[in-house]
């Protein structure tokens, strides 16, 4: 079954209506037909409107509610990915993919070894774009929440931002404690807020390091072999997925 999402305004006790891309998309692109059964979130909160495709009007899609229901999908704890922006192409991957595992918000980070660097204009373009991206992985994984894209931030000011965090972990590579990573993984519980800080290309700088340990943030180790930037933030949300949504059953 399809999945879209709509703005709340656009969603009574008895019909649902989908504008802008997605009308588009409904009916040019995937052909759908009046009758046919789509599912719709809001992007804020878990509720799932199943509804019947009703009729097409000349910019806009009209459905009938048929039931709600909670998705319940979302993690039970909210991620902060703090991600320093790769070279390339390679943060809509991260974006992307990250979204497929439940990440509740991306935070890009310029940091010192980041080759990227992106002007005001630059990065208000660019946060559109990855708005996009996120959105579309929200319905392709059928997300009940749209992950929010956050401005582009120094390094000490995502570290003052994590802060609201719980739990606030940065995998490094000096970091070879694998009892205590597993001790960390191993004691995760439902509600608790947790960020996670990934390095670019060229990894962190070891000032940039130390203020983190110094503001409590924990290191990790991802194993014995050195991930690449877009890797490394798709492995600490599969763990998380994994003991909080699978081993805690």
């Amino acid at each position: 079954m399809y999945h879209f999402f709509t703005d709340k305004k656009n969603i009574g006790e008895q019909t649902v209506i989908i504008e802008g891309s997605d009308f588009n998309h409904i009916k040019n692109v995937l052909r759908l037909r009046e009758g046919e059964e789509i599912s719709v979130g809001n992007g804020e909160d878990e509720n799932d409107y199943r509804c019947l495709i009703e009729k097409f009007e000349e910019d806009r899609v009209v459905c009938k509610v048929i039931f709600v229901k909670k998705a319940n999908v979302e993690l039970p704890s909210k991620v902060y990915l703090y991600q320093c922006l790769p070279k390339g192409d390679k943060m809509e991957f991260i974006i992307q993919k990250c979204v497929e595992l439940g990440v509740s918000e991306i935070i890009p980070v310029s940091s010192k070894r980041c080759v990227v660097k992106l002007d005001d204009k630059k990065a208000k373009s660019k946060i559109a774009r990855w708005q996009s991206i996120a959105e579309a992985a929200g319905k392709q994984s059928k997300r009940a929440i749209v992950p929010f894209i956050g401005q582009v931030k120094s390094f000490k000011e995502a570290v003052e931002d994590a802060k609201k965090a719980d739990i606030k972990l940065i995998p490094y590579e000096l970091c070879e404690d694998a009892e205590s990573t597993k001790n960390i993984f191993a004691d995760l519980e439902g509600g608790k807020d947790i960020a996670i800080f990934i390095g670019s290309e060229g990894g962190f700088d070891e000032e940039e390091v130390k203020y983190a340990f110094e503001n409590g943030f924990t290191p990790i180790t991802l194993g014995r072999r050195i991930l690449r930037t877009e890797t490394a933030g798709m492995t600490v949300l599969a763990w998380i997925s994994l003991c909080l949504e699978i081993l805690k059953k």
